[in-house]
């Protein structure tokens, strides 16, 4: 996304451009447009009211006419603002490189004088430099620039210490580059950024600040008008004829907050974390663009996907994260979802809730079942319901589920309480039972971790007991068992099992483990670029693999007593989703494939309790049914 496309997404900062824009054009074309004389004064028209004749805005004092003074004052002092703010941050800037890039004695020397500077209080050293210099506008200029040099040096010489010491600056001094060259190519370009919203952000206050001089007198001198100055003529009228304080005053409270809009949406928008998404705050739920009709639900199924398409909008691409998914589950039933990474499992499993983040991410079609109910749209409030009470989840990552600053104790309390109006006693009887469920021992004491306080293994239990504490129909945990050991595992596997077939649970389980999909599933759905490429009977699947591609990934499974079988690894990469070709998309890997293969939609097919996308299987179909 550029970068005006990111300052105009805040709304606070584009009206802070757009007025920003309006009063550097009218400082612009004020020599241009038929004003009074800003300083000829006529003692007979002192205090005309805002709106009289030939005094639109009024006269001061001396008869001058406040229109003109106002623009020609806002002119100058817009002026001298940035002149200071460029001043102070070329100036330093070029301290806190050097000090940043050489560090060891002429950092600290440096430092230490910047740190004098700053132990002053900005505005008591203003004034000293400009009773040293003597009043005027251009040593009021100099004073708000000398004061405001250290802040951007400590800012820029933080940046550069980190920037000093990366691989690039050591490749350059390798290559013979001299200080001064590494400086100016390596570094400068690295820090500029960070100068411009520095800038974007205390130009206003710099504006401020020469203002504040000029209405002390130290600044602009008369008859010469800026904003500071009209102030301070204006004050002994305050009362008597308000208006020749609230013009400029008004003035300046409209620059020095358009500027620091606008800079707040500068330093947004040049954040390279924005740029790429990581910083925007996501919606409450999935946005949904579905286009075409919504497919109707079919089945016994309690959850049943039927064409999901979730796609992210990245700056101009589309990745087609899951393009036209379908499968269902049973209670009591258990979909394993395997494929190789980037395939789109963990993807569609966030699509089911609406937990996929938007922006940038979004649902382009299909529909989600819930016993009937198409999730796909529907409100926060339902959406929020159903979440961990009906539909729950087991994340791979278990600090992404566990809040690092609270007990565990206290978050599967309050996960219990959330969906159900049960006292805080009654809730922790039942997170300790959850806890023991989930072989946690000691469970009494554990309640009172926080969540540093455990392995990975435990923390992932934790997260499985905290799906398991509202008894949902459905449990979709992608990839639960990854952090636990063999023996662990097999207890949580084991107790998983338990749960379905005893309480009827629905589990869909995404997995890369072949030996996890033939312990817990009854059913198989192989997935490769967004869509299943085969699905069936587990055991089916396993013992006459039918895709290219689910057979190869058999093949990368090591089996016990066969160490001396060759394991086949699949050769190529998965396609990008952005740019997927056209047909199957795993021909180019596929040592069958044909230029039937490359060409128009290949559709997932029914064959007997198997589907498949492929036009050349690797299995005679009726045979293996």
């Amino acid at each position: 996304m550029s970068f005006l496309s990111l300052l105009a997404r805040n709304r606070l900062a584009l009206a802070g451009l757009i007025v920003m824009a309006l009063v550097v054009l009218l400082a612009l074309v004020t020599p241009l447009l038929p004003l009074a004389d800003p300083d000829v004064t006529n003692t007979g028209n002192r205090f005309l009211k805002p709106f009289s004749e030939g005094a639109l805005l009024g006269t001061d004092h001396l008869g001058r006419d406040l229109l003109s003074r106002l623009l020609w004052g806002t002119r100058l002092s817009l002026a001298v603002g940035f002149a200071a703010a460029v001043i102070a941050a070329v100036l330093g800037a070029a301290v806190g490189i050097i000090a940043g890039y050489y560090g060891g004695r002429v950092d600290n020397l440096i430092m230490r004088g910047v740190d004098m500077l700053m132990a002053f209080p900005y505005i008591l050293l203003a004034l000293a430099i400009v009773a040293a210099l003597g009043p005027g506008l251009l040593n009021a200029l100099i004073a708000v620039a000398a004061v405001n040099i250290p802040f951007f040096a400590r800012n820029i010489r933080g940046i550069t210490v980190g920037i000093a010491h990366k691989e690039f600056v050591d490749a350059a001094k390798l290559a013979g580059m001299g200080d001064a060259r590494i400086i100016v190519s390596e570094v400068l370009p690295n820090v500029i950024p960070v100068i411009v919203i520095a800038m974007s952000t205390t130009v206003g206050w710099m504006i401020l600040e020469t203002a504040g001089l000029s209405f002390l007198g130290l600044g602009s001198q008369p008859p010469q008008a800026d904003l500071g100055s009209m102030l301070g003529e204006a004050r002994s009228a305050l009362i008597t004829n308000p208006h020749t304080s609230v013009v400029p005053g008004v003035m300046i409270l409209i620059i020095v907050m358009a500027i620091n809009l606008l800079g707040d949406g500068v330093r947004d928008a040049l954040d390279p974390r924005l740029r790429s998404g990581a910083l925007t705050r996501p919606m409450a739920a999935t946005t949904v663009r579905r286009k075409g009709p919504v497919p109707e639900p079919e089945g016994e199924n309690v959850l049943n996907l039927r064409g999901l398409e979730t796609q992210f909008h990245v700056k101009d691409r589309i990745y087609r994260a899951v393009g036209g998914v379908s499968w269902g589950v049973k209670p009591g039933e258990c979909l394993g979802i395997i494929g190789e990474s980037g395939s789109g499992k963990s993807v569609t499993a966030l699509s089911v809730m609406g937990l996929v983040a938007s922006p940038p991410g979004m649902i382009t079609g299909g529909a989600v079942h819930y016993k009937g109910e198409d999730l796909v749209g529907a409100p926060y409030e339902r959406l929020r319901s159903l979440r961990g009470r009906e539909v729950a989840y087991i994340f791979q990552d278990p600090l992404a589920t566990l809040h690092p600053l609270y007990k565990v104790g206290d978050q599967l309390v309050e996960a219990i309480r959330v969906h159900h109006h049960v006292s805080d006693k009654e809730a922790r009887a039942k997170a300790l039972g959850l806890l023991k469920d989930v072989r946690i021992p000691n469970a009494e004491s554990r309640l009172e971790n926080y969540p540093h306080e455990m392995s990975g293994g435990m923390r992932q239990r934790v997260g499985i007991a905290m799906a398991l504490a509202n008894d949902p129909e459905v449990i979709i945990a992608d990839e639960p068992t990854t952090a636990l050991d063999v023996t662990v595992q097999a207890q949580i596997l084991s107790l998983l099992d338990t749960l379905r077939r005893e309480k009827g649970l629905a589990i869909v389980f995404i997995t890369h483990d072949f030996g996890v999909v033939a312990q817990l599933c009854d059913r198989v759905a192989v997935m490769y670029a967004g869509r299943i490429v085969e699905e069936g009977p587990t055991q089916m699947v396993l013992d006459a693999p039918a895709h290219p591609y689910t057979r190869r990934l058999i093949a990368c499974v090591p089996e016990l007593g066969e160490g001396k079988r060759e394991l086949h690894a699949i050769p190529g990469l998965p396609p990008a989703v952005n740019d997927l070709p056209p047909g199957c998309a795993f021909a180019p890997r596929c040592d069958k494939a044909t230029e039937a293969c490359r060409q128009g939609e290949i559709a997932l097919e029914a064959h007997g309790p198997r589907k498949l996308r492929c036009l050349f299987p690797e299995t005679e179909l009726e045979a293996a049914q």
